[in-house]
C-alpha cells in the first residue's frame, strides 16, 4: 500500500491509499476501484476490503476526503456534489479507467451523487449502509437533527480511554478495524485525543447531508448499482431503510439491494471480506461490465 496526494482544486490536495493489484495479476488487472469513507472517518477504515480487493486482482484506491483524515481541511466545500466533484477529480487526475466507487454512510450518498453527476466516469458504484440517507425524512427539522446527530464531546479524552470504548462497543472488529478508526484522531504528545475533522466542520458536513435528498437522483440513475445495508436490529431504523431500498429499485432499474443481519453501520469495518466480496460477485455474473 502506498500513501500519495492528489490536488483536486487549485490549494486543495487528498490523501489518497493506493494498492496495486496482486503481482499474479499485474499483466491483466481488472477495474479499478476507488473507496470512500464516511463523516468523520477516514480511508484507513477500507483497509481490510482493499486488502482482499486487491488480492483478487483489482488496483484500489481509498481516499481521505476534504476535511479528514490526513487531507487538506478548507473552511467551505463540504456540500455532497462539491464533495461528489473532489472524487471525479480523483479519477481525472489519476487517470483511472471507469472505476467502481464505493462509498460508505456520507460516502454513500456522495457516491450516488458522482454517478448521476459524472456517470461516464464510473462502471459501477456500492452505496454501504449510505447512499440513501434522506435526513428530512428522521427529523421534523435541521435544528432537531443537529441536535441529534453532532459528534459527541471526545476532544480532550485519553486515547487509550477512547480505543477502550471502541473495543467494548465493537468486540467483533479486528485490531486493525480498531487502530483504523482512531486514525479518526490525533494523539497529543499528553496521550489525549483531538478528531481530525473539528466540530464545526462536522456540523457543516451534516448540514450538507441533511439537504441532500437522494430520492431525488434515483431516477436520473443510470448506473449499476448495489445498496449494502446493514439491518442493524434496531426495528424502526432498518423498516425505514427497507422502504428507502425499495423506492430505490422501483426509481431506479440498474439498482440491487444486498443486506447484511446483525450488522454494523461500518459493515466494511466489521465485515471487510464480506463487503469486498460482494463487489467482486459484481464482477462476477456481468454487473460491472
Amino acid at each position: 500500500m502506498d500513501q500519495e496526494r492528489v490536488e483536486v482544486a487549485p490549494g486543495l490536495a487528498l490523501a489518497i491509499r493506493r494498492w496495486p493489484a496482486a503481482p499474479a495479476f499485474a499483466a491483466s488487472a481488472s477495474a479499478p476501484i476507488v473507496l470512500v469513507h464516511g463523516l468523520s472517518s477516514n480511508a484507513r477504515t477500507w483497509d481490510g476490503v482493499a486488502a482482499v480487493l486487491s488480492a483478487s486482482g483489482h488496483p484500489v484506491i481509498a481516499v481521505d476526503q476534504r476535511g479528514h483524515g490526513l487531507s487538506d481541511r478548507p473552511e467551505t466545500g463540504y456540500d455532497v456534489p462539491t464533495v461528489a466533484a473532489d472524487l471525479d477529480a480523483v479519477i481525472d487526475r489519476l487517470g483511472l479507467d471507469r472505476p467502481v466507487v464505493a462509498g460508505q454512510s456520507w460516502g454513500g450518498n456522495i457516491v450516488l451523487q458522482l454517478a448521476v453527476d459524472h456517470p461516464s466516469a464510473v462502471r459501477g458504484i456500492v452505496c454501504v449502509d449510505g447512499g440513501l440517507i434522506e435526513l428530512v425524512e428522521s427529523f421534523p427539522d435541521w435544528e432537531a437533527c443537529a441536535e441529534a446527530l453532532a459528534p459527541p464531546p471526545l476532544d480532550g479524552m485519553p486515547a487509550v480511554e477512547l480505543e477502550a470504548r471502541i473495543r467494548s462497543a465493537h468486540p467483533d472488529w479486528s485490531d486493525a478495524g480498531v487502530s483504523a478508526t482512531m486514525g479518526n484522531f490525533e494523539v497529543r504528545p499528553d496521550g489525549t485525543v483531538s478528531p481530525r475533522l473539528t466540530r464545526e466542520r462536522h456540523m457543516t458536513v451534516l448540514r450538507g447531508l441533511w439537504d441532500h435528498r437522494p430520492s431525488a437522483l434515483l431516477e436520473r440513475l443510470r448506473t449499476p448499482t448495489i445498496f449494502v445495508l446493514a439491518d442493524t436490529d434496531d426495528t424502526d431504523w432498518t423498516a425505514t431503510k427497507r422502504q428507502a431500498a425499495d423506492r430505490a429499485t422501483a426509481a431506479a432499474p440498474t439498482a440491487r439491494v444486498r443486506w447484511f443481519a446483525h450488522a454494523d453501520h461500518d459493515i466494511h469495518v466489521q465485515r471487510p471480506g464480506e463487503v469486498a466480496g460482494v463487489m467482486i460477485d459484481a464482477f462476477a455474473d456481468g454487473f460491472f461490465r
